[in-house]
């Protein structure tokens, strides 16, 4: 049985692997993930903050509407928060992990202007990085803002991290653009070498006691997958990029499902959270199985066998697979 995939180019043993969380901080927990099958591993993000240690980037896009919508800034942390950080540490943890595991490890670098912070790819190329995933993390919530402007700020950002370095580079970004479909095109025209689908959004919420916007962390949820599973689908025949899909990632079957949609690997957090590296192992070994079942005997012989181009009409498949939902259902499905 033949697990392996290609990834940004790199040659990976399966398509599991772990993305941006706090495991990879620590240097003996990748050690564990890479035993328990990881093929690579996406680091802990560095943030754009962390680096300039003030938030140039967000009084860039938030200043115009601070005076209107003062309660808005309540959401960032003071800048003091990022002091804690520090950006020389994630340098440090690369070559660490370069040094203990054989798998590839991808940096994630995580901002939003254009800037000095930028500099910092071609440090973590330096320091041993074998990819970098510039994660975009934006809710365009600025009125005065046109959807013109936001895409281009995203390929703007691209652009700039592709010219400093020659390592591959994937984007990771949220579903919430009028016409993803054309910014994955465009994006990958800019130079992407894979996308990340999808970035979650932690949402605010409010403390009724003290009358205060406070974080909200939820983990995910295997329900959590359709969107990627549906978009990676409908891409996969127009992309000759590297597809990762990631978020509601929890089974065997999760996985299986992506890879026949069309992605070339699969990426988790929240799983390995909750269950630890062994998870992993397990999930192989299911895929193996069902693998066996179905007789097939590679990834690549998986891959797209279920994405939008073994439908004639993908966008009427769309229309009627949700008419047929909605019609479909009964008060007695309710349990």
């Amino acid at each position: 049985m033949n697990l392996e995939t290609k990834y940004l180019g790199l040659s990976l043993k399966n398509p599991l692997v772990p993305s941006a969380s706090p495991l990879s901080s620590n240097t003996d927990n990748v050690k564990k993930m890479e035993e328990a099958g990881a093929s690579a591993i996406v680091m802990y993000s560095l943030f754009e903050e962390q680096i300039t240690a003030e938030n140039k980037a967000l009084d860039h896009y938030l200043n115009k509407s601070s005076d209107s919508y003062a309660e808005a800034l309540s959401y960032f942390p003071q800048p003091d928060v990022y002091h804690n950080l520090h950006a020389e540490d994630y340098l440090e943890q690369i070559m660490n992990l370069k040094n203990a595991v054989d798998i590839p490890v991808i940096a994630s670098l995580n901002g939003l202007s254009k800037g000095g912070w930028m500099s910092y790819a071609k440090k973590m190329e330096e320091a041993g990085a074998n990819a970098i995933e510039l994660n975009i993390y934006y809710i365009a919530g600025n009125p005065d803002l046109t959807s013109t402007e936001v895409e281009q700020m995203y390929i703007d950002d691209l652009e700039a991290v592709k010219e400093s370095v020659d390592i591959p580079v994937s984007i990771k970004l949220g579903p919430y653009f009028s016409s993803f479909g054309n910014m994955a095109v465009r994006l990958e025209h800019a130079g992407a070498d894979g996308l990340v689908l999808f970035n979650r959004f932690y949402q605010p919420d409010i403390d009724l006691e003290f009358l205060e916007v406070e974080p909200s962390l939820e983990l995910s949820s295997t329900f959590e997958k359709r969107l990627p599973l549906r978009w990676i689908a409908m891409l996969r025949p127009h992309l000759s990029c590297s597809l990762a899909a990631t978020t509601g990632i929890h089974t065997a079957n999760d996985v299986i499902k992506m890879i026949l949609a069309g992605a070339d690997v699969t990426m988790m957090a929240s799983v390995l959270l909750y269950g630890g590296p062994r998870v992993l192992k397990s999930m192989l070994k299911e895929i193996e199985i069902w693998m066996e079942e179905k007789e097939y005997t590679s990834i690549e012989e998986m891959k797209g066998a279920m994405s939008s181009a073994s439908v004639a009409d993908p966008e009427a498949f769309e229309r009627a697979n949700y008419i047929k939902a909605l019609q479909g259902f009964k008060l007695d499905d309710i349990k």
